[in-house]
């Protein structure tokens, strides 16, 4: 069976592929401008470059101050450097020298010959020719406003995935308090049904009780363990939703009892076993009706696993002085690895008939009520599984 919960995994698929197709069309639109942009930047070059060229044969000084007011000063965003053949700096324009350095002539000339280098990383640098056969070179790079171009879809989808990933948590908790509502709900309305047939079950347990003909009646104390087990089970239910008690409790004697318990009511083939290694007064902090809750859930989930046929050792270990764990092993068919982190959602289950919550309060009442935690230690498919509950001591 299939959780509903799974679905949800489509629903965030298609957010992600929508977000990816988002950034991925934000980049190339704003690649295309960029590309654009620095084409219109070398052009822009390009010209300054030729009225270096016209400047040096100019037939008239007009001419020469409108190339320098019209086309040379119109470039007051490209940085350019112009040198002679030999890479020795002329002239500069639009370069940002360092405070520091700006009364320097030797720290100044050292500056633009690094940007000299950045440059060639980025453009060839444009021939000038002399009349008398010698050269100058004019390097240039991008502009500020084409480099923070080229990252600014970067920083966009960096702002975009921070914003999805603060609505993603906001959704999940709201989701999570959502279901906590519901579980609340369930489970109160659940101990009050209860309430009422078990308050008539106890008056008519003790009408029998007290009835001379069923004295010595070995069945009347398997239905007085039933009643209280019923009295227990509402009192579970009444406790979801609050916050327990939780007393030092002898974890042994604890677990101990509710094995007990489950032995007499399935299957005789399977094997019980419970072993410490460390000593039988050891407590841990527990509400002994939620805790026994849990083992039930877990050992009923072993039980069909293994098809009523098998072995279930349950080993109660320290972990250093402030937790205790107890592994529940069991020899069932093992859970696959690609289901391992399913296994406690609501409605997963591989019973025809499950309505796939048992692990899930499990889990609910070890994590939340207990501030302990509830895992998958071990699996293997076809040998069995191991479930871990860390308590606080």
């Amino acid at each position: 069976m299939i959780p509903i919960y799974s679905q949800k995994n489509r629903i965030k698929l298609v957010v992600v592929i929508i977000a990816l197709i988002i950034g991925a069309a934000t980049i190339t639109y704003t690649n295309i401008l960029v590309s654009k942009l620095s084409e219109r930047e070398q052009e822009l070059v390009q010209l300054y470059a030729k009225g270096l060229r016209y400047m040096i044969n100019a037939p008239s000084d007009d001419n020469i101050v409108f190339i320098e007011e019209e086309i040379l000063s119109s470039n007051t965003t490209v940085p350019v450097i112009l040198t002679d053949e030999n890479e020795n700096i002329l002239d500069s324009k639009n370069i940002n020298i360092p405070e520091n350095i700006s009364d320097k002539p030797d720290k100044i000339n050292e500056y633009l010959q690094g940007e000299i280098e950045k440059m060639k990383e980025q453009h060839e640098p444009i021939v000038v020719p002399w009349a008398e056969g010698s050269v100058n070179y004019v390097f240039y790079k991008d502009s500020e406003l084409l480099s923070q171009l080229r990252y600014y879809p970067y920083v966009q989808l960096i702002v975009i995935s921070c914003f999805a990933l603060v609505a993603y948590f906001v959704f999940s908790y709201s989701r999570r308090a959502e279901q906590n509502r519901v579980w609340v709900g369930l489970a109160k309305e659940t101990a009050h049904q209860l309430g009422t047939p078990l308050s008539s079950l106890m008056a008519w347990y003790e009408y029998i009780k007290a009835n001379p003909k069923f004295e010595n009646e070995p069945i009347l104390e398997e239905l007085g363990k039933d009643v209280r087990r019923l009295e227990i089970i509402t009192e579970r239910f009444s406790n979801i939703g609050s916050v327990p008690a939780l007393r030092d409790e002898n974890i042994l004697q604890v677990t101990e009892n509710a094995i007990n318990y489950l032995q007499n009511r399935i299957s005789r083939k399977v094997a019980f076993s419970v072993e410490t290694a460390f000593a039988p007064d050891i407590t841990a902090k527990v509400n002994v009706s939620l805790y026994d809750w849990v083992i039930e859930n877990i050992c009923k989930n072993a039980v069909d696993a293994m098809e009523g046929r098998g072995s279930i050792n349950i080993q109660l270990v320290l972990l250093g002085k402030s937790s205790i764990a107890v592994d529940i092993t069991d020899t069932g068919k093992g859970i696959p690895k690609s289901k391992v982190d399913s296994v406690f959602l609501p409605g997963f289950t591989t019973k025809r008939r499950g309505w796939g919550l048992g692990l899930a309060l499990a889990k609910r009442i070890i994590d939340n009520y207990h501030d302990g935690r509830l895992y998958v230690k071990w699996s293997e498919v076809g040998k069995g599984t191991t479930f871990r509950i860390v308590l606080n001591r």
